[in-house]
């Protein structure tokens, strides 16, 4: 679960966004959403506590794509939304490495990775 300080901008971006993974919204109220395919993976709330939503230091939340086609289509996705650009696509890890991710940043500021692990697709 990640904070927004503007729900409505938020859940127009992940609207978009998820659709890409083909998630989409599962359950929420007025204060937040969970986003996900058959079960929840991923929600973005108003903070429960009333204060601003802050982004935390270190923290992110990856999201598995089913193909390296879909980390590409995801991170351009979230670009085109107004997410910050975090790492382009691309092996990460060293040599003899499957693990494909590309990372970026959404309207907030939270830090997100979409990967694929194992051979191109």
């Amino acid at each position: 679960m990640f904070g927004t300080n503007n729900l409505p901008r938020a859940l127009t971006f992940y609207d978009d966004l998820m659709s890409v993974l083909s998630a989409k919204r599962l359950f929420g109220d007025d204060n937040f959403q969970v986003y996900g395919i058959h079960e929840p993976s991923f929600g973005i709330t108003k903070p429960y506590n009333l204060k601003p939503a802050t982004v935390g230091n270190g923290s992110m939340i990856a999201l598995a794509a089913p193909s390296r086609a879909k980390v590409d289509a995801t991170h351009a996705k979230a670009l085109t939304l107004g997410g910050a650009d975090e790492g382009a696509p691309g092996i990460r890890g060293g040599d003899g490495s499957d693990f494909y991710a590309a990372y970026f940043r959404d309207l907030d500021g939270n830090k997100f990775c979409v990967f694929k692990i194992g051979a191109a697709d």
